[in-house]
């Protein structure tokens, strides 16, 4: 069984694959983009009564193996406001050489160099099979990579031995020329000197001290690299010697060339905080401005290049900037309950100091990584935003000592078939669009540039009044949600057969130090939606759109209390319904949606019991978590956390995707559940009381024992490859950690309805027609159908 597509889980009732959907299919494999829809409405009013905005998420440096290298700069339309790259959409005079930008109508002369081209002869920018593209900007200046570790000593001896040994696989795994620093925090903060000979040398700072940047560089004796200027001598200032011809912090940040021996050391002799914790207490740790003196550290040194500030967290901040608890072990970490009673003391402050700081590392590009290892909360939810600016890490375990962090940070370094890092720094953002398009904004882990353009559209979604973005950091997986507003009107219809076009202009610092532009180009039909809803209606994208609303919905959550987001949710499902269902009026029995359509409400019943809207049973550090991994994951994945895939593994034939579903709990199967955050094994009760008698033991059962093999093989294979690696249980029929499964699937059959399901005896788990009850109040989907179905055709709606 492959898991390369997940595409056959959610369609289990679809076998036929349409041409729209292959064409969807080609458009995400070449580009990296999957619209909400495919054929865009050719006025404003139209396009609002579709209900789901035109948007789509795409991936800016997706992994493709057949993009051509080019290296020279691309060519630019000459208009000042438009500054459009030439792409396979514009109209080329070969003879004349010119080219006719598609967005403003210009006509361009080509460059010099571009004097051989014919129609023959093309340069790979104006190939149809180019609509995306990226160019190497031989030129610029070639920069490596920043790696800065922040590591908290405020744990046991077994914890600290196993992360600073991930810390030291980590050195191997970094470019040669990468450059690489230690500051240590535990109740002081130490900023550790690299390259010193026969002994460590550190500066030591007050844990329960702010400090500004430029308090910082003075205080590390650093400062920016310029032009030697006459000196001048401050009283009691040292004097500056030959040392001012080294690079910025080049005694704090050093390539691993140089110091790999030595910090190796510096890391294996690290001890616990030193500081006695008396009885009763926490240990003193100083989170918040050991980060702020790691962002001020590279800040001063070097801004505006690509630098990751990775963080290591054992424990919540317990004294100074950034405080999220005190020191009392009797005062418990605050709850979702102390937050809607307004009862967390310390929050509003401690997310006023990490969101500066999330600030002034994404204006500088740097990016900043938590990985928080801990038993209870460590304060992510204050410190998410240091994450979500900057498009950094946020990894959540239980232990440095366990296999979910080791190989998640393993992974972080992963490399492509270049043996490049797969990460790249530093990037923006931006887009051009077609004149009856406006930009509405972008949700993903980016901040907004603020480059205003007559293409910003009024009303804004996530974050707009822009056209340029920065991410600090990309993956390949890296995807952004952006939102687009027709602003044509009704009055001045757009002729018959024209086409609206988009252009995504990726720079960004690759892990090579190359600068790299990457343009996607696009173009899409527009059509008029009186006269062809149906048109519009079979380019609807259902995936797309429940990802992008899904974005949508967490994105109010983050303001918003939780009923008036799940309000939202249901309403514009009941519009979308209304809008695209076939139905008599008050006869709910005869709504119909279409195949294209079919999947939506599902998705949305599930996003409703998420735990991205559900905050019952998870801490705010969970939800934090997960809210940040929807927000930047591809489709497929993001699909997978909203509705789980459920693989059934029986002797009645191969492995067959499931409904998510009480029904598919079977006492002779064995199922195999991806929830992205966990992969779970779960054994009915008669193959549970099988294994416990160890029939797979035995040769004569060599088929029982190839059974329970199965799903185990097909889990390692996600395992492999899945970031951050998910969490792995292994369960049965009653067992204590069976809840993942059952909080999961549609609860059909519960404590209230199980007899009318075939009438069991009581005590029995099972119900007659298969499948086991679920103790919940929730509905299930087919009365979440049934209601949906009374509202969408309901006279009075």
């Amino acid at each position: 069984m492959t898991w390369n597509n997940y595409k056959s889980v959610w369609k289990v009732y679809i076998n036929k694959m349409t041409t729209y959907e292959e064409y969807i299919q080609e458009n995400e494999d070449r580009d990296g983009i999957r619209f909400t829809w495919n054929v865009w409405p050719s006025s404003r009013i139209e396009a609002t009564r579709l209900v789901v905005p035109l948007g789509c998420l795409y991936q800016p440096i997706k992994e493709r193996t057949e993009l051509p290298a080019i290296q020279y700069d691309p060519v630019l339309c000459t208009r000042n406001n438009c500054r459009a790259i030439l792409n396979p959409l514009c109209q080329v005079d070969y003879r004349a050489k010119l080219w006719v930008c598609n967005f403003c109508f210009q006509r361009n002369p080509f460059p010099p160099q571009y004097a051989a081209i014919s129609e023959v002869h093309q340069p790979a920018e104006l190939m149809p099979t180019f609509s995306t593209i990226e160019y190497t900007i031989t030129r610029a200046q070639c920069l490596p990579p920043i790696f800065l570790f922040v590591v908290d000593t405020c744990m046991d001896d077994e914890e600290l031995g196993a992360l600073k040994s991930s810390l030291q696989t980590s050195l191997d795994l970094m470019p040669q020329n990468a450059l690489v620093g230690l500051i240590t925090f535990g109740k002081m903060v130490q900023v550790h000197e690299l390259g010193t000979e026969g002994c460590s040398k550190s500066y030591v700072f007050r844990g329960t001290k702010d400090l500004s940047a430029k308090q910082i560089q003075e205080m590390l004796g650093i400062g920016k690299l310029s032009a030697p200027a006459p000196q001048q001598q401050q009283p009691g200032q040292p004097i500056r010697g030959p040392q001012q011809s080294l690079p910025p912090a080049s005694r704090f940040l050093q390539p691993v060339s140089n110091c790999e021996m030595s910090l190796n050391d510096l890391i294996g002799e690290l001890q616990r905080d030193p500081w006695p914790v008396a009885q009763g207490k926490r240990p003193l740790r100083s989170t918040g401005a050991a980060l702020s003196i790691a962002v001020g550290l590279v800040e001063c040194s070097y801004a505006n290049t690509g630098a990751r500030i990775m963080m290591f967290l054992g424990g919540p901040c317990s004294q100074g900037p950034g405080q999220v608890l005190n020191d009392d072990l009797k005062q418990p970490i605050r709850s979702h309950h102390d937050i809607h009673k307004d009862n967390a003391k310390y929050m509003k402050k401690a997310i006023k100091h990490y969101e500066a700081l999330a600030m002034r590392a994404a204006t500088n590009s740097h990016c900043i990584d938590i990985y928080s290892c801990a038993l209870d909360q460590t304060g992510l939810m204050e410190m998410k935003q240091c994450c979500n600016s900057t498009g950094g890490h946020m990894v959540m375990g239980d232990s440095f000592n366990s296999s979910l962090f080791k190989q998640t940070f393993q992974r972080v370094f992963s490399k492509d078939q270049n043996s490049a890092l797969k990460m790249a720094f530093n990037a923006t953002l931006e887009i051009k669009c077609s004149r009856e398009l406006k930009v509405q904004g972008a949700i993903g882990p980016c901040v907004s540039l603020n480059v205003k353009s007559p293409l910003i559209s009024d009303t804004e979604i996530g974050m707009g009044n822009t056209v340029q973005w920065k991410m600090c950091t990309l993956t390949p997986s890296t995807t952004m949600a952006l939102f687009f507003e027709v602003v044509n009107q009704h009055s001045a219809p757009i002729p018959q057969g024209g086409r609206g076009s988009i252009q995504f202009i990726t720079q960004y610092q690759h892990s090579t130090g190359q600068r790299r532009i990457r343009v996607t180009t696009i173009a899409r039909n527009w059509v008029d939606a009186t006269a062809n809803i149906l048109h519009i209606s079979s380019g609807f994208d259902q995936e797309a759109a429940a990802v992008l609303m899904s974005r949508m919905v967490v994105y109010r959550a983050e303001s918003d209390d939780g009923p008036d987001v799940l309000r939202w949710v249901d309403r514009m499902l009941i519009r979308l319904c209304q809008k695209f269902g076939e139905y008599n009026k008050d006869d709910p029995n005869s709504f119909r949606l279409s195949e294209n359509f079919s999947l939506y409400p599902q998705f949305m019943y599930h996003l409703r019991r998420s735990q991205f809207l559900q905050v019952f049973n998870n801490s705010p550090d969970e939800t934090s978590f997960y809210r940040h991994m929807l927000m930047r994951e591809d489709l497929t994945q993001s699909l997978i956390m909203i509705q789980p895939i459920l693989y059934s593994y029986s002797f009645n034939g191969p492995p067959e995707p499931v409904l998510l579903d009480t029904s598919s709990i079977q006492p002779d199967r064995i199922l195999l559940m991806d929830t992205f955050f966990q992969i779970l094994i779960f054994h009915g009760e008669t193959i549970a009381q099988w294994r416990s008698h160890k029939y797979q033991d035995m040769p004569e059962y060599e088929n029982f024992r190839q059974l329970l093999q199965a799903p185990v093989d097909d889990a390692q294979e996600i395992l492999l490859t899945r970031f951050p690696m998910p969490r792995y249980i292994d369960t049965e029929q009653g067992g204590s950690q069976a809840r993942f499964l059952l909080s999961k699937v549609n609860p059909s059959q519960t404590h209230n309805n199980m007899y009318s399901f075939g009438g069991n005896m009581p005590g029995t788990m099972t119900s007659m027609d298969g499948g086991a009850p679920v103790l919940t109040d929730d509905v299930s989907l087919q009365v979440f159908m049934d209601h949906l179905k009374k509202l969408a055709v309901s006279s009075t709606a």
